[in-house]
């Protein structure tokens, strides 16, 4: 057995490396898993699983995918001590694997089936219960490789409720950094001091209030600006220039300096000259933000000659500016406002004499003016920051891009061949992920490319050939060699055709920084969704939006993991947020869940990725989560039910956003107690017209003798609500209720449409009655939706109708201002007693 660490203790010289030695332990009852991040001289990510006393290990250059499309290569390594599952530290230069290690999940794992017999045969398979990974997994051999020291396997993920599209969400991306919190203050063997290093000590670098004695980490995640269509109102903003370059990190440590991109690549090797003259300037230890460019012949930053510098290696044009300084000389600037970090850079900057690292300077004029002056020097736009703003490792709607023209990054998909006097290739055909994760294509771009381009171009373009489309489905223009869809092309063009193509395109360059399977369509947000969002949100593990003193406390042992994550981009809005807004609404909200089927709508990875929409109880490990008498659904996993205040917070932190509610209650569940109208507007329908329409709804069941109750949905609609006593069963009430709106089509043909789709209510709204059905639900009273604003689903009188001003009228951010009025406006509600028997007869309906 102590031969199975051989390898390992071979590879590595313990006096020089922090690494553990290590030996062959005995295995626990829980076995472990870890996922290391390993910036070595190309970024990857170490899969390690317990098994005999050691750690089997495999490297993933692209890491892990939620994705069961993607099959990862992984790599067999040599086996790993126990001890390594918890390693963070830098391997120094000179030493096997350098670079940096962080722990980026780590949890245990249930092998599926005979663990050892799996391994040897080559496919392993298990579920994990980590912090980033969990469910069903497979690690499978690849055939005819086996006599190889590193054996090829594949990394799969098992299809279940945990499988995401990786167009929606990229696991690596999103969360990038460690599950230890703090990196562990690991450090090389041997460090010589340097002036970073006295500063820290000696404190000569004056830092403002807000920041915080900490370790600097071992790797960091860079914020990302927002796309908006235009700059918001106010004088709270600064605007930089949006450099047309690569974004790159610098980590200063003593005399150890390291560049990293945005996806945590360790770009040093190829940066040498930059990341010396970084080390001369003689900045304290901390971690830099900043971009990489190369400037054309205008002086204006040229993306292609960029790019060719890296081509021919000859790096020494770049130029490196800086723009903020989230670490520095010991302490944790996150928290600091973004004028304040800012103002520290600049003062840094003063004494530098290097010509090739400066400091990116704001500028002091109207928004639209700065944009103008930018597009008219060829720059790519410019980027605004909130000047309170915090830092915050993740895409924050408090930095927002403005560009000059329509440009993004695009996955090249094939291309065509030349034409007339042009060499290599004539096109480039493009495509886009959409919202499943399916390549669609988006045109072609033909200009912009010189005689080295098109030469680099096809020699690259020729070994990714492929034989077959990599287009999820047929297109007539789309003609010429196909290839593998890795390669990302940064394009500019005028505008989107409305079937999905782009027109007047550029050719930019190529980049390696960005994944070809996270390249979507990039869609600006209005101006007044980041208008709107505050300013102040936690840079760290801890959420600053914290309960309020008027908020109930949590449920025992209950503890909200993660609360500082975006669940929707447009506002910023956190999970922190979600569940302080379901304390608040929990007393109200309980009596409209209790004692009815629910079904969930989960967002594990925000509202923008897939949503899981869930009924049955399965595999939800909610506390105190009722599960319903299976008798109710017979063939199926028992129905659930909320009905505790531990339930209901309980869901979530287990990032439920949606809770939908049966019309009957489980005590009557074939006689409905409610008969609900979803008014849904098609397009092009006014708010105006929504209102009416409700009134008009209301009038038509109060002539039928039916008393109606009002609620927002939370997204577009209306919600009508008829209480029934439970005496009809199913089929009657929903055939009852298509009756009604049929009659009310029927009578204003102009304003109502009883059929459903799209095409058929443009203009026109559709009354749904199919929420009537047996296991139908609708949004439950004060529920939150999965929609931008996460907007709340808010009983409401009949007079208060017409000041609404959307569906969305409240959401988690102000719906407590409904609740503090303390009117209930649907306090006849449980008194209503009525029946269908008259409205029946009304309309002339029969059983």
């Amino acid at each position: 057995m102590t031969d199975l660490l051989n390898r390992y203790w071979q590879k590595r010289d313990f006096e020089a490396t922090p690494e553990p030695r290590g030996k062959v332990s005995r295995s626990g009852k829980a076995l472990s898993f870890v996922v290391q991040k390993h910036a070595a001289r190309s970024l990857h990510y170490d899969f390690r699983l317990e098994l005999d006393g050691t750690l089997k290990s495999w490297a993933v250059p692209k890491g892990p995918s939620l994705d069961p499309n993607d099959k990862r290569m992984a790599v067999h390594v040599e086996d790993h001590p126990l001890s390594y599952g918890s390693f963070e530290g830098v391997i120094p230069p000179g030493q096997y694997g350098a670079g940096t290690v962080i722990v980026w999940d780590r949890g245990t794992w249930e092998p599926v089936g005979d663990p050892r017999e799996g391994y040897r045969q080559g496919k392993l398979k298990f579920e994990l219960h980590g912090d980033k990974l969990q469910g069903g997994w497979a690690l499978v051999r690849m055939h005819g490789r086996r006599d190889e020291r590193q054996e090829p396997w594949l990394l799969i993920k098992e299809r279940d409720e945990h499988a995401r599209p990786a167009a929606q969400y990229n696991v690596v991306d999103e969360r990038p950094d460690s599950v230890l919190g703090q990196a562990q203050a690991a450090r090389p063997a041997k460090r010589s001091s340097s002036r970073g290093a006295a500063r820290k000590t000696g404190g000569a670098v004056e830092l403002p209030a807000g920041a915080k004695p900490a370790e600097l980490p071992l790797a960091f995640a860079p914020q990302l600006a927002t796309l908006v269509d235009r700059a918001p109102p106010g004088d709270d903003w600064i605007y930089e220039i949006k450099f047309d370059g690569y974004r790159l990190l610098a980590r200063l440590d003593g005399d150890d300096v390291r560049l990293f991109t945005r996806n945590g690549n360790d770009w040093t090797a190829r940066l040498k000259s930059l990341a010396a003259a970084v080390k001369a300037i003689g900045l304290p230890s901390g971690w830099y933000d900043g971009e990489i460019v190369v400037p054309g012949k205008d002086g204006a930053p040229d993306f292609n000659a960029l790019q060719n510098a890296f081509d021919s290696s000859r790096t020494e044009n770049i130029r490196y500016y800086l723009f903020d300084v989230p670490y520095c000389d010991g302490h944790d600037l996150r928290e600091v406002p973004l004028v304040q970090r800012r103002a520290v850079l600049a003062r840094l900057m003063q004494a530098t004499h290097d010509d090739r690292i400066r400091y990116s300077e704001d500028f002091v004029a109207k928004p639209d003016e700065i944009l103008q002056n930018a597009c008219r020097m060829r720059l790519e736009g410019v980027i605004g920051k909130r000047r309170d703003s915090l830092y915050v490792s993740r895409r924050s709607p408090q930095w927002i891009k403005l560009k000059c023209t329509h440009r993004q990054e695009f996955v090249v998909v094939g291309y065509t061949d030349p034409e007339g006097s042009r060499v290599g290739i004539g096109s480039l055909l493009l495509a886009i992920h959409d919202q499943d994760g399916k390549l669609r294509y988006a045109g072609k771009v033909g200009s912009g490319f010189d005689t080295r381009t098109l030469a680099a171009l096809e020699k690259k373009l020729k070994a990714l050939a492929v034989a077959t489309s990599p287009l999820a489905e047929k297109v007539r223009e789309a003609r010429g060699h196909w290839v593998q869809p890795r390669l990302v092309a940064e394009v500019s063009f005028s505008e989107w055709t409305p079937d999905g193509r782009i027109r007047h395109s550029i050719f930019h360059g190529l980049r390696d920084d960005k994944p070809a399977s996270v390249i979507t369509k990039e869609t600006p947000a209005p101006a007044k969704a980041v208008a709107g969002s505050s300013p102040r949100t936690s840079a760290g593990k801890k959420s600053t939006r914290e309960p309020p003193d008027d908020l109930p406390p949590l449920p025992k042992d209950l503890r909200i993991t993660h609360p500082e994550r975006v669940i929707d981009q447009s506002t910023g809005l956190t999970k922190q947020d979600l569940v302080n807004h379901y304390l608040r609404v929990a007393r109200r909200m309980l009596p409209h869940l209790q004692k009815r089927p629910v079904a969930l709508v989960r967002a594990p990875s925000g509202i923008g990725a897939q949503l899981f929409f869930q009924k049955h109880a399965e595999t939800l490990k909610i506390p105190e989560l009722k599960r319903l008498d299976p008798a109710l659904d017979p063939g199926h996993p028992p129905l659930i039910e909320i009905d505790s205040f531990t339930a209901l917070i309980g869901a979530a932190q287990m990032n439920v956003v949606e809770f939908h509610t049966w019309n009957a209650k489980t005590s009557a569940i074939e006689k409905p107690d409610r008969m609900t109208f979803d008014l849904d507007p098609g397009e092009g329908v006014e708010w105006s017209a929504m209102q009416e329409a409700a009134v008009l709804m209301r009038t038509l069941l109060d002539e039928i003798g039916l008393k109606a109750f009002l609620k927002t949905s939370g997204g577009k609609g209306l919600h009508v609500v008829v209480p029934l006593a439970p005496r009809e069963d199913w089929d009657t009430v929903k055939d009852f209720s298509q009756a009604v709106v049929q009659h009310l089509a029927a009578t204003v043909p102009s304003r109502f449409v009883a059929k459903s789709g799209a095409k058929n209510r443009v203009g026109r709204i559709f009354v749904d009655y199919l929420r009537n059905g047996r296991g139908a639900t609708t949004a439950c009273a004060f529920s939150a939706r999965a929609r931008p604003g996460l907007g709340v689903s808010i009983p409401v009188a009949w007079d208060e109708l017409p000041d609404l001003t959307s569906g969305a009228h409240w959401t988690i951010v102000n719906a407590h201002e409904r609740l503090d009025t303390g009117d209930d406006p649907w306090a006849d509600y449980a008194k209503t007693r009525q029946t269908l028997t008259k409205a029946m007869k009304a309309i002339g309906f029969q059983k």
